[in-house]
């Protein structure tokens, strides 16, 4: 029952990454339907990252009073409604008004999965669930072309999306019972080992906060997740510009490498998952943030164009078990009284650093150069790691003072 139930939230996570990359494949047609100039993408891009970042601050009191099940059933109603109406849009005024729920709808379901499976299931079945989302971030582009090449029009390739997503809340709502059965399965099994440590990494002290955030190493945590995902978002939307301006190859050849550095992820991410049954999530993340690290030095240093691909894959596989990674180690982290709250916020955290940092690059490179990418990630994986090492360094010490109070009590 409980794999049969995964593969719903594998779905699930494929429908969530399939509008993801629709906007941008789709706009070159649309903008020339409506007559709307090529900026307005971008607030459209926008109007839709403000709504899954507000969904995601909210997520956590959202999630408590009405359960991970439910919510996620309305947010992907929400979702299928608005990529319909996307479909029957007349105007660039009611894509705006469609991108509001759309972006809401993303947001509460990303950060519902997100803690569930990190809560309830293994550290590879997290790794797998964002390579599932690669695979619909990869599905999306594919059912759009063949709409827009086809006799179709972009409208049809939306309204195929749509029916997808209707498709999956008819599934969420026959197996709605299941969230909580097996929630209650998970914690059944799970009793025994909470009761010796039902905080994870936290002291007394922050076992009684009433506020999360507040809770000491949130913050580096959430400087994590904004890097990581300025890191991401920055060298997909900027990395062919710096291959055909700076490195001078062909617009098609430097399309397919940053699509090879996608693949880099979604396939590195499977693989993450298999290791993960080895090696801590906490080891991952650090190889992950070093590999990275290599990947962009291939791209700073003069060497042949050849080095120039394995730099993209490699900073793909880098950047690969990163993300699940951080995701998984929250309710170690901080508890799982905690988690569901705090997974809200490294969620809207990490929305900002993918609405954030790059058009911080863009306007950096206006008034320099393109060229600046590397050194500009070089910067946000090393943030990253800066974040992350200190810490894995407090919750060492929070681990060596419970034992000390643990020995204390027992003398």
């Amino acid at each position: 029952m409980a794999t049969f139930f995964l593969v719903i939230i594998y779905l699930a996570f494929i429908s969530l990454g399939l509008p993801d990359s629709l906007l941008g494949v789709a706009w070159p047609v649309m903008s020339a339907e409506y007559g709307a100039p090529l900026e307005t993408a971008g607030w459209l891009f926008m109007t839709i990252a403000a709504g899954t970042i507000i969904s995601s601050l909210a997520s956590g009191i959202v999630l408590k009073r009405f359960g991970t099940g439910k919510v996620t059933l309305v947010s992907c109603l929400a979702t299928a409604g608005s990529l319909l109406g996307f479909y029957f849009a007349p105007s660039v005024v009611w894509l705006v008004i469609f991108a509001i729920p759309l972006g809401l709808g993303a947001g509460s379901v990303d950060a519902g999965l997100n803690n569930y499976v990190a809560t309830h299931y293994k550290a590879h079945h997290m790794s797998w669930l964002h390579c599932f989302w690669g695979v619909g971030a990869t599905i999306g582009p594919i059912i759009m072309a063949q709409s827009i090449s086809g006799q179709n029009s972009w409208r049809s390739g939306y309204l195929t999306i749509a029916g997808i997503q209707f498709a999956l809340v008819i599934i969420l709502f026959f197996t709605l019972p299941l969230w909580n059965k097996i929630a209650k399965n998970s914690a059944a099994a799970a009793s025994s080992e909470e009761k010796n440590e039902p905080a994870g990494d936290l002291l007394e002290e922050d076992v009684n906060q009433t506020k999360p955030w507040r809770i000491k190493g949130v913050k580096l945590a959430l400087v994590s997740f904004l890097f990581y995902c300025g890191a991401e978002a920055t060298i997909g939307l900027w990395g062919s510009s710096f291959l055909v301006n700076v490195k001078d190859l062909p617009v098609e050849v430097a399309a397919k490498w940053v699509s090879l550095y996608y693949a880099g992820i979604t396939i590195g991410r499977f693989i993450s998952g298999f290791i993960t049954l080895k090696v801590s999530n906490r080891t991952l993340i650090r190889v992950g943030q070093v590999t990275a690290l290599l990947g962009t030095s291939l791209l700073l240093l003069p060497l042949p164009t050849e080095f120039l691909l394995a730099g993209f894959i490699m900073i793909g596989l880098g950047l690969a078990p990163i993300f699940p990674c951080m995701l998984h180690e929250t309710p170690a982290r901080f508890g799982k009284q905690h988690s569901q709250a705090i997974m809200g916020f490294q969620m809207a955290m990490a929305y900002t650093g993918s609405m954030s940092m790059p058009p911080l690059l863009g306007f950096l490179a206006s008034h320099t150069s393109i060229g600046i990418l590397p050194f500009f990630i070089a910067v946000l994986v090393a943030g990253m790691f800066f974040g992350s090492e200190k810490l894995n360094d407090l919750l060492k010490k929070r681990r060596f003072a419970k034992a000390e109070t643990s020995s204390s009590m027992t003398l």
